[in-house]
């Protein structure tokens, strides 16, 4: 909800292709992006979304298997939310709304953030410090 909530807001504020600088190294410009992270396979419409759609469904399946795993649940959610923030926009405005512009990197958006920060929260779970068990 506060990636959809932040992509209103900018919507709203911001011209297309405006930017705002917000402090130092950081503007908020309303970009939109057709492609997958960093403009990948920009125009790819209905391959980006069964790709998403696809890995989501992966990522579910491994989670229905692997419930026991400690707090599996919280990067699955991070990623799936994420992944649904994004497809919610191709699917409204045939593009994913980005606006967090920082100097020498694509612009992202809170969605992206969420994707990220699940990967590596997954990451950690699956191949992590190994829990001891109590004898």
């Amino acid at each position: 909800m506060l990636d959809q909530a932040t992509k209103q807001l900018v919507v709203a504020s911001l011209g297309r292709g405006e930017h705002r600088n917000i402090f130092l190294g950081l503007d908020l410009t309303y970009v939109r992006n057709k492609g997958v992270a960093f403009g990948a396979l920009g125009g790819g419409g209905a391959l980006v979304t069964a790709l998403t759609v696809g890995a989501v469904a992966l990522l579910a399946v491994y989670f229905a298997f692997n419930t026991e795993r400690r707090y599996l649940w919280l990067p699955f959610g991070l990623v799936a939310g994420g992944a649904l923030g994004n497809l919610a926009d191709r699917a409204r405005e045939g593009a994913v709304i980005d606006f967090l512009d920082p100097i020498l990197w694509p612009a992202f958006n809170l969605a992206d953030v969420s994707i990220v920060v699940g990967i590596l929260g997954l990451l950690y779970v699956i191949e992590g410090p190994r829990v001891k068990k109590r004898q």
